[in-house]
This record gives C-alpha cells, structure tokens and sequence, in this order.
C-alpha cells in the first residue's frame, strides 16, 4: 500500500518533489508546465479559479491603464495580459508569479516609440513599432537564459535602483496630470513637460468634470486600498466611473473615454519595421530586459521564501522572453513580473499557474462577448490607476534609510533620479547602470585600508587603531590591511599607503601586510611589489605578508616574479608573524609583561640524594654533542 501524495496547501506550488515527470529531464526544463500539469489534482481548481477571477478584477483596467501609459490604445493592454499568461503558464518555472504590463515599463516604452510616430500620433503605428520591440524583449530574455546571464540582474545596485524608480515614478506622475486635467500636451522632456503642464493650467484649459472624475476614482482607489483592504478597490473606482460617465453624460462634457473594443480574439499579426527604426527599438529593448529581469528575480525569491520553491533565475527569463514574443505578434507590448497582481493572485489561495490561464480566458470571454463593457470607461480613471501605480513605484522609505545608513549611496540614488527627470527614462537607465559599476569600481579603487594593533591586557584580537584608542602596536612593527584585491586600478594606491607608512617618524622595521582580504593580484601589482620592495629597501624597511592566500601567492609565482617572492617575509597567521619580530628585536605588545627566568624543577628525592659526578676535564665540561 502506498502513502498518497498530500495536497499542498494554498498558496504552497508543485514542486519537484511531487512532480512527473522528473524536472531533470530536457524537455521538463524547457517546458516547466510538462512537470506540474500532470500532476495536477482536481481538488485544487476552485483555488485557482476563484484566484483567476479576482485576478481578472486587476488584470483588466490595469492593462488598459498602462497601455496608455505606454502611449498605445487600451485594448492592446487586453491583448497582451492575454498572451503573456498564456506563455507564462507554459515556459515560466515559478507557479506563483503573474506576469502582466507593468508601470515600470510603459516610460521606457512610450520614450522608445513616440519619437519615431508621426506627429499627430498614429495609434497603428504605435502598435506596431511596440509590437517589434516586445519580441526583441523577448529575444533577448530568452538569449540570456539560454547563456546562463541571470547575474546582469547585479548591474542595477540596490541605491540606483532606488533613485531609478524614484525618478520614473516622478516622470510619470507628471506626464499623468494631462489625463487628469483633461487636456494634451505637446513637449520632450520632463521639465518640458512640467512647464507645458503648468502653461494649459494656467490657460484655464483645465475641465474640471474630468479633474473631478479622475480625483475622485483616485481618493476612492486610497481609501479602499487603507479601509478595506480585501475589496478590489481598482474595480470599485472602474464601476463607479463607468456608472458616473453614464448618468452624467461625461462625454458630452469634453471627458475623453475609452470607446468601443475591438470584438474578438487578438490578431496574430507579424510586426515589421524598417532598419532606420530599428536602433532605438534595440535600446529600448535591452533597458526593459534589464529593468524586467532585475524586478522578476527580486520578485521571484521574494515569493520563493515563502513557498520553499527554488528561484530558476535563468528559466525566469526564458519564461519572460516567451511571453514577450507571444505578445509582440499578437499586438502586445512588453511585460514584465507584476508585483501588485502576483500578491493578489497568492493572498487569493492560488496554487498554480492554473490562476493565470482562468484570468487570460477571462479577458477573452470579455473581448468576445461584452467588448462595449468598458466603452463608457473614462480616460481621467486610467490615469488615477497609473498614479497609484507611480505612488507604489516611489521609494521614499528606502531613500531616507540611505540617507541614514550611508550617504555615498544616498547620493548615487539621487543622481540616478536626476538622469531620469533630466535625461529622460531610457538615458537614465543607461546612466543608473553606469552609476552602479563606477560604485563598484570605486570601492575597489579606494578600498577600506587600516592601521592594526592588539589591546592592552588578554585580548588577542587586532583591531584597527583608529576606532579602538585602547589598541597599541609594537614597537617598529606596522601592521597594514587593504581591503580589496590589488589590481592595476589600485596598486597605485596600495604602494603610496605603504611608503607612507614607511617613511612615519620614527621609521618602522617591518611594515606587516593583513593580507586574508587580499584575494587577487595581478600583473600590474606583481610589478608594483617589485618597484615596492625596491624602495623599501632604500628605507631599510622590511615588507611581510601575513595570512596571504596560496592561490594568490601561486599568480606572482605563475607571472614568472619568483625574484619577488623571495623579497618579502611570509607568515600563516598575524600571530606567528608578531612571534617572528619579537625574536628577532625583543619587542614586546603594549602592556605586555616581558618572561621571567625560568624556574629550576625542584630536585626529586633520589636526584638529592645521589652524587654529582665531576666532569672528566675542565673542557668535557663545556663540549656539545655535534649534529
């Protein structure tokens, strides 16, 4: 008799564990949905499905909000939450995430496409031009997961990041007050746009209905958000606006909304553009694949903890990259992992991505028989959902912990949200990332270095000498520690610390290297040792290395410089090394007591007792064995 497999709780994904067929198989790992689907288990359906449809709640004016955020028209919103659950479903690993169009997306979209639209804006164009660029997403997402690259996720640090998003949140809470107020603008640029904005205000070109209608849908949505948490306050705000449109006649009061939806399932089309279109296509595309793949790995582990599930980050984009080519040639646009609906989706019980395909047919079923359900929708309402996207965007909080943790950081993540609001969205991106390898670089350029020495009393430790005042050195004897490999960036500033060190009055006999952070040196510190012990040697001072890692050593030696090897003193530990200078300049540590005379045993009985024969000759006496 066997033992049943248990049913996972909510919330808790198909594993491997309970899973077939196995996912070390090829095609299991291509194709995540052959392991879990299988063993799908038809009590967990009414999780999925109740899930699916709340979701569907969110799913919907969402994705026709950022598709205007993107500059594009609301249904092909709809069109590519279809897809891109569809070939999540198939191709993504994690059971919980849900992909969708996102608010950190559609700027870098809508900078990468409007340009290159007509003015006067042609909506097909718009289409198509976002079309080509999602399946350029897609390709290089799933290029990527192909070549094992999930690290260049790590090319946006934690402080860039932040500022990023703080500028984009910025950049579309401006571009949104149009929508609220109910009037276009025609500007390039964030600042552009704000004295645009202002210019229309003060003109009076305000229509306080449509202000009115998108301030309200915006206090409803926070309130809800604060009061009554559970209830899909998005969909309430979309309701309500419909209902108000309705029975107010908002149209006829100049309050632009969302029209009539094309009947049916999304055309499969093939998106072609011209090669002089292509370029900046490219560049939006690898900014998305960069900011998608950063948010999609941080959102997978985030959710992984919780469900004990492994994080695949490599199959995660092969999951993102085949959602972004379904959608490209079927209207869409690119997507990314959403947060707010993947939260929805796992506090709803949803146990796969099961959740994601009842949404997607959801929105089919809406498109095919109610497409004029949300004709009455007002544009104002939209633009309320994308500014409490942008409020979610800001990092606030975690620009004021900066602040207080560490101002280098803080003001790297100001200057990212300057290149965005300055520069423009896909600059700034470029810049953030630009801004996180120079930080890099920094740290390694000018690495922590410090002075050690050992406490008064018991304490064996060495501790750096200008943060513990109760520390002392030895006399003659300077101990050296920098924090970083030595490469050709910082050897510079390796040697000149030390022949600082070495020219300190009085001057030292050893300069002793803490060497254990130390876990690389190249050809150009090699060469930087050999000049270095040149001048040293001049000061008749003496360099040693302690806790030196073999590998390292190993490099000097395999660079062909066993000359400089055998120039310096090598020790394991910091200990030995401080036992070495003691015996050879009878040096003691600060409040060391130096040894007393050793004390002669007390003779045993029979030692006392018997005689002390004399030495054959006077010089037997003093005569030592040979060796």
């Amino acid at each position: 008799m066997t033992t049943p497999t248990p049913l996972p709780s909510a919330n808790q994904p198909l594993t491997p564990a309970n899973a077939e067929p196995s996912r070390g198989s090829a095609l299991a790992r291509w194709l995540p949905i052959v392991s879990w689907l299988p063993a799908y288990e038809r009590g967990w359906l009414k999780d999925d499905v109740v899930a699916g449809l709340g979701l569907t709640a969110l799913l919907v004016p969402q994705g026709m909000a950022y598709a205007q955020l993107a500059g594009l028209p609301p249904i092909t919103g709809l069109y590519t939450s279809i897809m891109c659950l569809v070939a999540y479903a198939v191709f993504g690993p994690s059971r919980v995430l849900v992909l969708g169009p996102d608010s950190s997306l559609g700027p870098m979209i809508a900078a990468s496409i409007l340009p290159l639209v007509a003015s006067g804006g042609d909506p097909g164009k718009a289409v198509l031009l976002a079309s080509v660029q999602s399946v350029l997403v897609g390709v290089f997402m799933v290029g990527a997961g192909v070549a094992k690259l999930g690290f260049v996720a790590d090319l946006l640090s934690k402080p860039t990041m932040v500022g990023y998003m703080n500028g984009l949140a910025l950049t579309i809470l401006v571009g949104q007050v149009r929508k609220l107020a109910g009037f276009s603008i025609e500007a390039d640029g964030l600042l552009a746009e704000i004295a645009a904005t202002w210019d229309k205000i003060v003109a009076g070109k305000t229509n306080l209905w449509a202000l009115g209608i998108g301030l309200g849908a915006l206090v409803l949505i926070k309130v809800l958000q604060k009061v009554l948490p559970k209830l899909p306050a998005v969909l309430v705000a979309v309701i309500a606006g419909i209902l108000a449109s309705t029975w107010l006649d908002l149209p006829a009061k100049g309050v632009k909304v969302v029209g009539e939806l094309p009947q049916g399932f999304p055309p499969l089309t093939l998106p072609i553009v011209s090669v002089g279109e292509i370029g900046l296509l490219v560049a939006g595309a690898l900014g998305i694949t960069l900011v998608a793949l950063a948010d999609t790995i941080s959102t997978a582990t985030a959710y992984a903890r919780r469900t004990g599930q492994p994080v695949d980050g490599n199959q995660e984009m092969v999951g993102i990259g085949a959602a972004n080519v379904l959608a490209g040639f079927f209207q869409g646009f690119a997507v990314s992992t959403s947060g707010s609906r993947t939260a929805v989706a796992f506090k709803a019980g949803a146990r796969s991505q099961i959740t994601g395909l009842v949404g997607a047919v959801a929105i089919l079923v809406l498109l095919v028989v109610a497409p004029n359900l949300l004709a009455a929708l007002p544009i104002p309402v939209l633009g309320a959902i994308v500014v409490v996207a942008a409020f979610s965007l800001a990092e606030i909080p975690a620009t004021r912990r900066l602040w207080s943790q560490r101002r280098m950081e803080f003001w790297l993540s100001i200057a990212a949200t300057l290149a965005v609001a300055v520069l423009g969205v896909l600059p700034g991106i470029g810049v953030a990332v630009a801004l996180s390898i120079l930080n890099v670089f920094r740290r390694s350029w000018w690495p922590y270095q410090a002075v050690l020495g050992r406490e008064k009393g018991t304490n064996p430790g060495y501790f750096d000498l200008a943060e513990n005042p109760r520390a002392g050195s030895m006399p003659g004897l300077t101990i050296f520690r920098f924090d970083a490999p030595i490469f050709f960036a910082n050897a510079r500033t390796f040697a000149d610390q030390v022949l600082r060190l070495a020219d300190a009055d009085p001057r030292p006999n050893w300069i002793l290297v803490a060497a254990e952070p130390i876990s690389d040196i190249d050809t150009t510190a090699a060469d930087m040792l050999e000049e270095l012990a040149g001048d040293l040697q001049t000061r008749g001072v003496q360099l040693a290395f302690a806790e030196l890692k073999e590998p390292v050593r190993a490099k000097i030696d395999g660079y062909g410089m066993h000359h400089v090897l055998e120039q310096f003193h090598y020790f394991t530990t910091l200990n030995k090394a401080g036992k070495a200078y003691q015996e050879q300049y009878g040096t003691l540590w600060p409040g060391e007591e130096p040894p007393g005379p050793a004390a002669a045993p007390a003779p045993t009985p029979a030692a006392a007792s018997a005689p002390t024969p004399a030495p054959a000759s006077a010089s037997a006496a003093n005569d030592k064995p040979e060796r």
